[in-house]
């Protein structure tokens, strides 16, 4: 009898032995992105470095016409069937672009919208290009304690999917902001994209800006939520540009002289030129800009984007802070971020 009871247990104990190798050898890469996972700062602000493959280019195969069918890929690319719900907010942002006085090339931005936990995401696809990017986690449905919870922080596995904006190894960043608008929901019989799935795309594919745009160009677009947006890129060089989607039609607008500032109003010239809002945040930043001949240093840069940031001092909007603050230098490919508009407090990365 007790020799019994032993090969039942010895039996029961190389059955769960099995299991959890199986379950490791599957979710390794997860387990170990999941593991990279910290607290960055007390808002709170996460950083993760991406080990698993999230599949972009299976995805730009298939693609995606609408947010749903992004969660039903992410759901079974990345979290093994595991249900998702993605987000996308209306964002009234400020993005610029600018020159150092020693001739490296910025890009600052302000994501201004109500609270939300916020991550660094680094990746590093093996058919890509590594990069840092800057998520936010409320779309993800977590909660400033979610990523307590182990269960919680699975869900954490999509966020290469809603990168706001980012920065590559080879200088190139982007950016995405809302324009209030119909959606756009372009029907050319191209492959379809989704408004986060552009600017990843953006800065796993592109070695400049020219190559952004020219990608962009072969999906047809559909923004998020029930939205529109419009994109600001900027690369190693300085080549700056503003992407539109004025009546489902793709326009860009280079930079002239040597800054170019986008907040949530069309610049594309047509029937909707300077529709929509952010003009005082405009006119702040391009005063700005256009007195100083487009050179700034990253101490200015940074003070440029505290003066335009929504908050107690910006009462048109001050019930919808800055969540962050991001002045990237595409010639050095790093990052500097402030959460919560602490300007005291900045957080240095660069893509290696």
């Amino acid at each position: 009898m007790k020799k019994t009871i032993k090969y039942v247990v010895l039996g029961i104990i190389s059955i769960l032995v099995v299991v959890v190798m199986g379950l490791f050898f599957l979710f390794h890469d997860e387990l170990s992105t999941l593991n990279s996972v910290k607290e960055v700062n007390g808002y709170p602000m996460y950083e993760m470095t991406y080990k698993n493959d999230y599949g972009l280019d299976k995805l730009l195969k298939k693609g995606a016409s609408n947010d749903q069918e992004l969660v039903q890929f992410a759901s079974k690319q990345l979290l093994k069937g595991l249900p998702l719900k993605i987000d996308i907010p209306k964002v009234a942002c400020t993005t610029f672009s600018a020159t150092t006085p020693n001739g490296q090339h910025l890009f600052g931005r302000n994501f201004d919208l109500e609270y939300s936990p916020s991550m660094v995401v680094k990746t590093a696809p093996k058919d890509g290009y590594k990069s840092i990017s800057m998520v936010d986690l409320k779309f993800l449905g977590l909660d400033k304690q979610a990523m307590n919870h182990f269960s919680d922080k699975v869900i954490s596995l999509a966020a290469p999917y809603i990168p706001f904006d980012g920065i590559n190894e080879k200088g190139v960043s982007a950016a995405v902001l809302w324009v209030p608008d119909k959606v756009t929901n372009q029907q050319t019989g191209k492959p379809d994209i989704t408004t986060s799935v552009a600017i990843r795309m953006i800065l796993d594919k592109a070695k400049d800006t020219n190559q952004a745009i020219a990608l962009l160009k072969k999906y047809d677009m559909h923004a998020s939520a029930d939205g529109c947006y419009h994109f600001q890129l900027n690369d190693a060089k300085g080549h700056s540009a503003v992407v539109e989607y004025e009546n489902n039609k793709m326009s860009v607008i280079p930079q002239t002289g040597n800054h170019q500032v986008l907040t949530n109003f069309y610049e594309t010239l047509g029937s909707k030129y300077h529709h929509g809002i952010g003009f005082d945040r405009y006119n702040v930043a391009n005063n700005h800009l256009n007195q100083s001949h487009g050179i700034e240093t990253e101490k200015q840069g940074l003070q440029l984007l505290n003066d335009v940031h929504d908050g107690p001092h910006m009462p048109y909007k001050d019930d919808d802070p800055t969540q962050w603050t991001v002045l990237y230098n595409n010639s050095k490919k790093t990052m500097t971020v402030v959460t919560g508009a602490n300007f005291k407090k900045q957080y240095h990365y660069h893509v290696n």
